[in-house]
């Protein structure tokens, strides 16, 4: 009942004072600066990078990473990596590359393969194991469809 009333008078408030939605998005434009892709690829490796960092720190990075809409660069998910190698986090190290697969989409097939061509040498230096060296890629326990039956 209070939320449709709150709802009401936002409404009512929109109306009297003029506000509408293309002025609120032309502001929202106006925060901020541009930043290019070397740029915040720079950022994101300095934050990793950073003496003293927790794995709390590590995760909210990488949560923050993964929740835009882009793929990290080989560059990024290699500092992301050596981030979780010291503070011995194997296990944020898979999640952090299944994020990055997932992260792929409907282009897996092709850029998938390609990130794990330019991140295996690091891998291999600190010694993280790949999804499908794991056998991660693949279902355990899925049941065989009732169709194949």
């Amino acid at each position: 009942m209070l939320r449709i009333t709150a709802g009401k008078l936002a409404n009512a408030m929109r109306g009297t004072v003029g506000v509408t939605s293309s002025r609120i998005a032309a502001v929202r434009c106006l925060h901020g600066t541009e930043e290019s892709a070397e740029e915040f690829d720079k950022r994101y490796e300095k934050y990793f990078a950073r003496e003293g960092i927790d794995g709390w720190e590590i995760r909210k990075g990488m949560n923050d990473l993964l929740g835009m809409d882009l793929v990290p660069s080989p560059k990024i998910i290699e500092s992301g990596l050596r981030a979780c190698r010291r503070v011995n986090d194997i296990a944020l190290a898979i999640r952090w590359l299944e994020g990055c697969k997932d992260k792929c989409g409907d282009q897996k097939a092709t850029l998938y393969p390609y990130l794990l061509e330019k991140i295996t040498p690091t891998l291999k230096e600190l010694g993280v194991p790949t999804i499908e060296e794991l056998g991660y890629d693949k279902p355990e326990l899925a049941l065989k469809s009732v169709y194949d039956i």
